[in-house]
């Protein structure tokens, strides 16, 4: 049998619109900022563990992974990726067709639209990805098999303080 790949999908948590500076640099607003530690704490309790994440190099989801993954133990490997912030499905597929092998597990942080086109498209099913919402993927065989578009929605949930 095919070794499992788990993707998970994490929206930033909510920002602050009323900063004045650009869209990449706008933090975290004081909701995103109790609720990204809920989405850790969801996802210490939901994971068997997190091999590698991923995220955006936005501000935003810099300061959601920030808080979030305070919550993990041990705590995973992390690379911001450029490529990320603003990305379509494609580009967010072509980033997971290149993770390691070796890796079981990764967390996705990044935006809309990207992310819920990324699940609706690999998974057949439509997921409304409000700020902190977390979807799990599941598929047998290689990153790369994220081009098959037959991964399993396992979970869609959204963790808020």
């Amino acid at each position: 049998m095919a070794e499992e790949r788990t993707l998970v999908v994490v929206r930033h948590a909510k920002s602050d619109w009323h900063t004045g500076v650009p869209d990449v640099e706008r933090p975290l607003a004081p909701r995103g900022l109790r609720d990204a530690p809920e989405v850790g704490a969801w996802l210490a309790a939901n994971l068997a563990g997190v091999d590698l994440v991923v995220c955006s190099t936005a501000t935003r989801a810099r300061q959601t992974w920030s808080l979030a993954g305070n919550g993990l133990d041990p705590a995973p490997q992390v690379r911001y990726e450029p490529r990320v912030y603003d990305a379509t499905h494609g580009e967010l597929m072509s980033i997971v067709e290149e993770l390691p092998q070796d890796v079981a597990t990764t967390v996705l942080v990044g935006h809309n639209p990207g992310l819920a086109e990324l699940v609706e498209v690999v998974s057949g099913e439509r997921a409304e990805l409000k700020t902190s919402t977390v979807a799990v993927l599941r598929w047998a065989g290689s990153w790369a098999r994220v081009w098959a578009r037959r991964a399993s929605l396992v979970t869609l949930a959204t963790p808020r303080g």
